[in-house]
């Protein structure tokens, strides 16, 4: 869930300099300021699962794994973001200022709860779609066993999967890496209430 500060339109920098100061993080939606939710235990779990595993796997090779707190620039509908797992390839491409705006990730996860799993399946899923070197955006939710994966295909059309039987394995065909199920829900309390 997110709720909208109170001032009708805010440019770039007013954002940025607010958010620098800001005790907790805000989403920048075309001139918009929208303060992000706290997270639950599960959010938190699941997403240091899905980082911890991708840091590991992918050590030797060109890709930067980033968590949380790396915000992303989505020019086309100028949106400040902070997607909760981003992969690069090869180094990052910053945004303004400084290193903590980037533009390029190949596959963005987000952890979705009941508040937020219809705004991550349409809008964010647009939002992010219009990333030129996005190739994957994964759909996890925290209350069950439950992913979605689409991936773009070279004719840039979108294929999805469903994963939701514990045993089962991601394929992330960008990276050529398969992520068990197991792995994004070791430690997890599935009867936990997942309300942000």
């Amino acid at each position: 869930m997110t709720t909208q500060l109170e001032k009708v339109y805010y440019t770039e920098t007013e954002y940025l300099a607010l958010e620098e100061h800001a005790s907790s993080r805000s989403e920048y939606l075309n001139g918009k300021i929208i303060r992000m939710a706290v997270r639950t235990t599960n959010h938190n779990e699941i997403t240091g699962n899905i980082y911890s595993y991708l840091k590991f796997s992918l050590k030797t090779q060109a890709y930067k794994v980033y968590i949380e707190n790396v915000r992303l620039w989505i020019e086309h509908y100028k949106i400040y973001t902070y997607p909760d797992v981003m992969v690069i390839e090869n180094q990052p491409i910053y945004y303004g200022q400084g290193t903590s705006t980037i533009t390029n990730p190949s596959i963005i996860f987000e952890v979705a709860s009941k508040s937020t799993k219809n705004y991550d399946q349409g809008d964010k899923f647009d939002f992010y779609g219009s990333l030129p070197y996005l190739k994957e955006y994964v759909l996890v939710e925290q209350s069950k066993y439950h992913v979605i994966v689409h991936t773009k295909t070279l004719e840039s059309k979108w294929i999805l999967s469903e994963y939701e039987e514990p045993e089962t394995t991601l394929e992330l065909t960008s990276l050529s890496l398969s992520l068990p199920l197991k792995e994004i829900y070791a430690g997890i309390n599935l009867n936990l209430d997942d309300e942000e």
